[in-house]
């Protein structure tokens, strides 16, 4: 279903999944997205297009949720706007056990230019973006309300779902409860999940946004305009209103998704709570997994069930299970690599074939797409959402330098970068051209490719086909991230600043994958130290530990490292050690508070629906 964009959609369907997997009663609810997340064509001077998808609920596994009479369940919400109540339809998707809602604005009856607003991820205006969210939040809670279900937590990831915490304190108040009464209860049983610190993350929204759509909302919950405008200030009130400030005076459990992003995030939000210290911060951190049934290849998951104890998926957060990776055939285990290798590079080839064959793909273009990739070299992967601190391009810092490890007669590298920028990020389109274009510099050799359309399944075959897998965000920006713990899951190890989660997953020593610290410097004079860094690393150790062959033809001190990076962050960093750490350390204490305080439904829901 294309109803995700980067990793934190990506991360939330691993959380459904594995939640199914471990029986946990779980409900998600997002929006009905259409015209889903763009679909990825670059012209001929590499500058990335937009090409809407189009997701046809009937031809998707989607069922509309009806009433006993087959009547479709509608639920309102009033954008405060003049054009009346906006009614929803629902559409759900069974992901094993958990049930995901899907509103869909495009009702017949809602006014025409309503009846996008939930068709398109990350499209439009901010006045587009604040709409989405008042039918994600408002009408999450009455769908919900609606089907009988009554949550005994509450998880909010981001503050794009926040004004669900404002519309459960409304139906407090609406039950008889004063503001502070209704704040208490809902804070109890509330979850959030901040995911990034880089501001662009956060949603700000003018006053006078806020006060155009919520100028009756704000009276429901007993509050003057000014006291409403209070609950999202953040620093200086001018700003605007602030949803992830929102959330964070909303709900009691608040974490990070990794250790530094808990850190980083006590220091950003600390005035929210005054007179506290930054350490004592009420954010703790939760660092993020990825499910492993999901990304473990078909090729080294068969490898795996050969050699690893039976019930291993049962028991895959559990690190004696994962001791037995090292028990596995060297020859083995090198043919499994290099069948994946050999899967990723037949699937470009053939994206190639097909876009030329479609026409408008001229020469360069194929050159850029990597028509010459070898299995037998080198493959160093780049694959991740286009934000600019993520910075793709570090590595053309010095081009020169760059040519040189690439085009080694001997010890040749060949790169494979993917991607997407955000349809309104003008400098992220500018890095993925600047790649696009650097694919075809004679220089390189043709050892440089970008494949086109980055999307879930040819991200599954990145991060089990390359041979490293690259990250270099500015620190200390990158949250957590997810595709390093895919990659070394399948014998992929990493090399990455020690940013994120792989502060956390790096073996000292470089036992496991290879950690980059941060430069001092700042500015361009960070980025040239850090790419500096990059290059020593490959030329002194990534380079000559997987041409360092033995008599038999294999690098076995090179899969030595392979095992090990899957021996130590498969159990670490899998959704299923996740789950568990969100269950003992968030949601039983949430649920516990909620039931202390009676933060339960404020009125009984309506049954009737067949869900």
């Amino acid at each position: 279903l294309p109803i995700y964009s980067g990793g934190l959609g990506v991360l939330a369907g691993d959380h459904c999944k594995e939640a199914s997997d471990m029986g946990i009663p779980m409900v998600g609810v997002s929006l009905l997205y259409r015209q889903g997340y763009l679909r990825q064509r670059i012209d001929s001077s590499g500058w990335q297009h937009d090409v809407p998808a189009k997701l046809d609920p009937h031809a998707e596994p989607t069922t509309q949720v009806v009433n006993d009479d087959g009547s479709p369940v509608l639920i309102e919400v009033d954008l405060d706007d003049g054009t009346g109540p906006l009614r929803l339809a629902v559409w759900q998707v069974q992901v094993g056990r958990v049930p995901i809602y899907l509103l869909d604005s495009d009702v017949d009856g809602n006014p025409e230019w309503t009846r996008e607003l939930s068709s398109r991820l990350y499209g439009g205006d901010v006045e587009h973006r604040l709409r989405q969210e008042i039918i994600l939040g408002i009408g999450g809670v009455r769908l919900l309300r609606r089907l009988g279900v009554a949550p005994a937590y509450w998880h909010a990831n981001e503050g794009h779902a926040a004004l669900h915490l404002l519309e459960r304190a409304r139906e407090h108040v609406a039950a008889g409860e004063s503001f502070a009464g209704a704040v208490e209860k809902v804070r109890a049983s509330s979850i959030f999940t901040t995911h990034t610190p880089v501001p662009a993350g956060h949603d700000i929204f003018t006053s006078e946004m806020m006060e155009r759509y919520f100028h009756t909302y704000w009276g429901e919950l007993g509050l003057s305009r000014e006291e409403f405008l209070a609950l999202g200030v953040h620093g200086d009130p001018t700003k605007g209103f602030n949803f992830t400030a929102l959330a964070l005076r909303l709900a009691a459990n608040v974490n990070g998704v990794s250790e530094k992003h808990g850190e980083v995030s006590r220091q950003m939000w600390n005035d929210l709570w005054p007179g506290v210290a930054v350490a004592d911060t009420p954010i703790i951190s939760i660092t993020n997994g990825v499910h492993l049934r999901t990304w473990i290849s078909p090729t080294m998951r068969n490898l795996y069930e050969r050699y690893l104890p039976r019930n291993w998926r049962e028991r895959q957060e559990q690190s004696q299970v994962w001791e037995t990776v090292l028990n596995i055939p060297d020859d083995e285990f090198w043919n499994a690599h290099q069948q994946c290798k050999q899967e990723l590079i037949d699937e470009m080839d053939e994206r190639a074939r097909r876009r030329y064959a479609e026409g408008q793909f001229d020469a360069w273009q194929v050159l850029s797409s990597g028509p010459f990739q070898n299995a037998n070299v080198l493959t160093l992967g780049f694959a991740r959402r286009f934000a600019t601190y993520k910075r793709a391009t570090l590595l053309f810092k010095d081009i020169d330098r760059l040519a040189k490890i690439v085009t080694n007669p001997d010890h040749p590298v060949q790169i494979v970068f993917a991607g997407k920028a955000h349809p309104a990020d003008e400098g992220g389109k500018g890095l993925i051209q600047e790649i696009y274009t650097r694919c075809r510099d004679p220089r390189l050799g043709g050892r440089v490719a970008f494949a086109e359309d980055y999307e879930m399944g040819l991200a599954s075959l990145l991060v089990a086909g390359v041979d490293v897998w690259l990250n270099n965000p500015r620190y200390p920006l990158e949250a957590s991230g997810t595709s390093g713990m895919k990659a070394a899951a399948n014998g992929v190890p990493n090399c990455s600043i020690l940013d994120g989660w792989w502060i956390e997953g790096w073996g000292e020593g470089d036992t496991n994958g290879w950690g980059i610290p941060s430069s001092t410097s700042e500015g361009d004079a960070q980025d040239v130290d850090e790419a500096n860094r990059f290059y020593d690393v490959l030329e002194n150790e990534v380079v000559p530990l997987y041409y360092g062959r033995q008599a038999d033809g294999l690098p076995h001190d090179w899969i030595g490292l392979a095992k090990e990076a899957i021996r130590t962050v498969a159990p670490a960093f899998s959704s299923r050690r996740m789950l568990i750490d969100y269950v003992d350390k968030l949601y039983t204490p949430a649920a516990r508070a909620g039931d202390l305080v009676g933060a339960g439904s404020a009125s009984a829901p309506v049954d009737g629906a067949q869900r």
